[in-house]
């Protein structure tokens, strides 16, 4: 095995012994997870003042510290201040700023909530939360009221809820693991988790969500690979930031992910003075390319409470788009993404490429600055759409027949009914003309 020079003083300042034989064990790892101000001051020889102490006890009070030894390692503390993986790990003074407009549960994930452990949103796809801990705690994450709740370990009997509300919904098939990280549950119980779901007819696939490959990559061994590879298909999203934690054992893992079968797909937060450059953001990319990985979504950082620091204009995501569009591979540009406040999902925002548009034609511009027509089709008829698939005339052999309604955009852009409008509920001018008409 080889280490450099800074695991190897790490692992000797962890118990006052060369300790390096046991680097790459996950559990161990785990184990001598740093987890307090002094601790993280013995180990990497860091120090801060008296009045930075004292507002550094005041947010672990509030956000617990907790950093796996191989992502502590990663820090540059010759410049830990404006190092990448410092600014997510460690945390500040500044993320006991709430602003107005934070929230603790931006996302309404609890409002969506129909049994203890699942949020259902979307149609066809639930999120499974089964832990609410990691093997780090990320000062950027959108579940800091959630995360480090030791008391929230789900037994399989409370699992055993979420699993009945899959069972009983059978316009699911897509179950997404969340948490916390799946992959902190043990080898058994992730294994019958699995196997509960899969056991589901109308589930089609499963996914999980984990930073492992990133903060512990020892954590994705042969064994762990060997029992997810029972329940293909199974797609994995992992969560690299930055280009500097694509490290040799971080690329070892993703090859034992990638050789086991499972699509990977990585999920990015747009973080400032992390990674709000498009030469990280493009060197980002690139590697993960490299390794086997698709760029999925790249995070405009939500509303939680202590992330005003790290928030960006969402101009600055859209410059990075741009810089990424047309730049480099398509299947190496993830969708940038707004996750809506109050639960509304996600929604991509993009540079606009559409200049205008008449009935015939549509102008655009490319990302050269290049504008361009396309020529709309001039003996295309709308076909009329009843949503009555069992009797369509197109070749659809479908085995299965989508009988749901419409919702949202996608019902005014339809003919199943007369609808031409979406009103909010609490529309004063819809409500005053009810309250005119004498309409309840």
């Amino acid at each position: 095995m080889i280490y450099n020079d800074r695991q190897q003083q790490i692992a000797e300042k962890i118990d006052g012994e060369p300790q390096i034989r046991n680097w790459k064990n996950w559990r161990w790892q785990l184990k001598h997870s740093i987890k307090s101000l002094e601790k993280f001051e013995e180990v990497t020889g860091i120090k801060f003042n008296e009045k930075e102490r004292e507002a550094l006890y005041k947010t672990f009070d509030k956000f617990p510290l907790s950093i796996t030894p191989y992502y502590l390692s990663l820090i540059n503390k010759k410049s830990f201040r404006n190092d990448p993986v410092f600014k997510q790990a460690f945390g500040g003074i500044e993320e006991l700023t709430t602003l107005s407009s934070e929230l603790a549960d931006p996302l309404s994930e609890d409002s969506d909530s129909p049994v203890e452990g699942i949020t259902h949103r979307y149609p066809d796809r639930v999120l499974f939360h089964v832990s609410n801990i990691c093997s780090m705690y990320c000062r950027h994450c959108t579940r800091k009221r959630k995360v480090g709740d030791i008391d929230y370990v789900p037994s399989r009997n409370q699992l055993k809820k979420g699993i009945e509300y899959i069972k009983n919904t059978p316009h699911v098939r897509d179950v997404l693991l969340s948490g916390g990280d799946p992959l902190m549950l043990p080898d058994e119980k992730l294994d019958w988790l699995l196997a509960e779901i899969y056991a589901i007819p109308h589930v089609e696939i499963i996914r999980i969500g984990t930073r492992m490959p990133v903060v512990l990559p020892y954590r994705i061994t042969d064994k762990l690979v060997s029992i997810l590879k029972k329940y293909q298909p199974l797609w994995i999203n992992t969560h690299f930031n930055h280009p500097n934690e694509i490290t040799a054992s971080a690329k070892e893992a993703l090859a034992k992910l990638a050789d086991g079968g499972f699509p990977l797909g990585n999920q990015s937060v747009l973080l400032a003075d992390v990674n709000d450059c498009p030469r990280i953001m493009k060197s980002l990319v690139h590697k993960l390319v490299q390794n086997r990985v698709r760029p999925y979504y790249l995070y405009q950082c939500d509303l939680s409470e202590g992330l005003s620091h790290f928030r960006t204009p969402i101009g600055k995501g859209i410059e990075i788009m741009e810089s990424l569009v047309g730049h480099t591979s398509g299947f190496a540009r993830p969708t940038y993404v707004i996750d809506a406040p109050g639960g509304g999902g996600k929604i991509p925002v993009m540079p606009n490429y559409i200049i205008s548009w008449s009935t015939n034609k549509v102008v655009l511009r490319n990302y050269e600055g290049v504008i361009t027509t396309y020529k709309e089709p001039d003996s295309y008829e709308q076909k009329m759409c009843d949503r009555d698939c069992n009797n369509c005339n197109l070749d659809l052999n479908l085995k299965e027949i989508d009988e749901s309604d419409a919702i949202g955009i996608e019902r005014l852009l339809g003919d199943t009914d007369d609808v031409i409008s979406l009103v909010p509920e609490d529309n004063e001018r819809i409500l005053r003309r009810e309250h005119e008409t004498g309409q309840d």
